[in-house]
């Protein structure tokens, strides 16, 4: 059986998609999975155990230049790769327009999702370019909803165990035998109304410093590197040392958090990758969406926060001791 999932963006987005492909595998073992994903993903989808070939889609790039040569003759290479294959089934998971016509594209028969889910940014025109709607209930966690469409579309039952199947190794570089354990503090975010204010950072790093844990810093544009460093000075004036870390690409960040003692952090993508890899994590919200995309399935993952609520340091702090970091 040979089956195309198509789930190219957001990080976080792609996270949550990973146990689509660890149930198919459980209910056909034999089964070679492709997946479309935005070129910048790559790296990370090539961390799932299972996944048979990765087909990259560079429609940001693209976009930016429409009529160039050059994006043409990429787009024509991305056609051709898509349609090398003919599938037993397409899986759009992400219901919209452009990830639907992908599906067109490819060679098979297409299955997404009948209708909108609560906080989806699904676009009902997608169904018009499906073989297969599959309706699915409107609250429901966005991993739930992915596993539950392919489980459909595919005719299994639905796994009791959930999987996401990274294999992220520690890096060696943070996790010598005469180097302490490590907090990654996830703090950048592309949307100013899901940070966490930074005198709560400093505060909760300068107690987990002087616990005897190094503060690690990761972050992804300039404007992150700015915050990141305008913390570490923060934490410095109160005599704690945060590590500003280097500019890291994805299998490196997964390699970062799976070495982590724990994992601090706002709702964004490095967060779920956290929980994904089962580290001690705690996730950080300013609005009633928990329910949808936090961590459910170990009680290693803690998230706290909502609607008008930011979690308070000490709530962040009795998570950590919860989870046997403080004492």
């Amino acid at each position: 059986m040979r089956i195309l999932l198509i789930k190219v963006s957001s990080l976080g987005d792609v996270v949550h998609a990973m146990p689509v492909v660890l149930d198919i595998l459980a209910a056909h073992p034999q089964a070679r999975i492709d997946w479309v994903v935005e070129e910048g993903f790559v790296d990370l989808v090539s961390l799932v155990r299972g996944v048979d070939g990765i087909i990259p889609f560079a429609l940001r790039r693209w976009r930016k230049t429409p009529f160039s040569a050059r994006t043409r003759s990429e787009f024509m290479a991305f056609r051709a790769r898509l349609r090398r294959e003919r599938y037993d089934c397409v899986i759009d998971a992400q219901g919209l327009v452009k990830t639907a016509l992908i599906g067109a594209i490819a060679r098979g028969p297409v299955a997404g999702l009948g209708n909108h889910t609560e906080g989806s940014g699904y676009e009902p025109l997608a169904k018009l370019f499906y073989d297969q709607c599959i309706r699915i209930e409107p609250h429901i966690h966005v991993i739930t909803r992915g596993r539950e469409l392919a489980a459909r579309a595919l005719g299994y039952a639905l796994p009791e165990t959930l999987d996401f199947g990274m294999r992220a190794e520690p890096l060696p570089e943070f996790t010598g035998p005469d180097m302490p354990p490590y907090v990654a503090l996830v703090h950048a975010t592309s949307r100013a109304d899901k940070g966490w204010p930074a005198d709560h950072w400093i505060a909760l790093g300068a107690e987990l410093a002087s616990a005897g844990y190094r503060l690690m810093l990761p972050w992804g544009g300039a404007a992150e590197k700015e915050a990141a460093q305008a913390l570490a000075d923060g934490l410095a004036a109160k005599g704690a040392r945060a590590e500003v870390l280097p500019k890291m690409n994805l299998q490196h960040i997964a390699g970062l958090l799976a070495g982590a003692a724990a994992v601090v952090g706002v709702d964004t993508g490095l967060i779920h990758m956290a929980a994904a890899l089962d580290r001690p994590t705690v996730e950080l919200y300013n609005f009633d969406t928990a329910w949808r995309t936090g961590g459910f399935w170990s009680a290693r993952v803690v998230n706290l926060g909502g609607a008008r609520r930011t979690p308070s340091v000490s709530e962040v702090r009795g998570s950590l001791r919860g989870l046997g970091l403080l004492a």
